[in-house]
């Protein structure tokens, strides 16, 4: 059991770390607010795997309907994202007036509504998660297990993105670079939104 465990943690781990619309999300957060909305960001994108994995785990998400709708949602949230970044980027404004009560609303609200809205993780936890369960436990526990598995990992490698994101702070609050960071984050979300919405199910 314990091989497939870690066999299934390395499929999480690669999941985890291929860019998608939730590290995008984060990057915006943290360039626009700093390490602490960026650390809230990841924490409520780990909320909505667990969310995910409750509903998986309880059968409530295998509706192709809903997996429609999720996805068509989450595309147009990204699109809006998107958007708010380039218009950001053309007012100039500086990451030192950023604050919680600017468009975008509060971070851990955004990561949740981000992660729930990602249709990659609605497909991989409804269609993937049960193959990867691990066999000697009862399915829904092990699938509990790689849940938390999974949101373990998504705080250690985005909380760590946060991380190096700030360390970079004095290179990224330069005007320049600020104004770069926010147009390329702000086409990668609307590329991300546009992809989603395109994409079969």
């Amino acid at each position: 059991m314990f091989v497939d465990i870690l066999a299934a943690t390395g499929v999480l781990a690669v999941l985890t770390m291929v860019p998608g619309p939730d590290m995008a999300v984060v990057t915006k957060r943290a360039i626009a607010s700093g390490r602490q909305d960026g650390l809230r960001t990841v924490g409520g994108i780990a909320a909505g795997l667990l969310l995910w994995g409750a509903l998986t785990v309880a059968g409530l998400a295998a509706s192709a309907t809903a997996c429609t709708v999720v996805k068509l949602a989450g595309a147009a949230y990204l699109a809006f994202l998107g958007v708010q970044a380039l218009a950001q980027s053309r007012r100039g404004r500086s990451v030192t007036t950023a604050s919680p009560a600017s468009p975008s609303g509060n971070p851990w609200r955004t990561g949740l509504i981000s992660n729930v809205f990602n249709p990659k993780i609605a497909v991989f936890y409804t269609g993937l998660l049960p193959t990867l369960a691990p066999p000697g436990v009862p399915p829904h526990a092990g699938m509990a297990l790689l849940v938390l598995v999974h949101a373990a990992l998504t705080l250690v490698w985005l909380g760590g993105y946060v991380f190096v994101l700030a360390r970079a702070r004095s290179f990224v609050e330069r005007p320049s670079v600020r104004r770069a960071m926010d147009r390329v984050t702000g086409v990668v979300l609307i590329g991300f939104g546009v992809k989603v919405a395109t994409s079969g199910s």
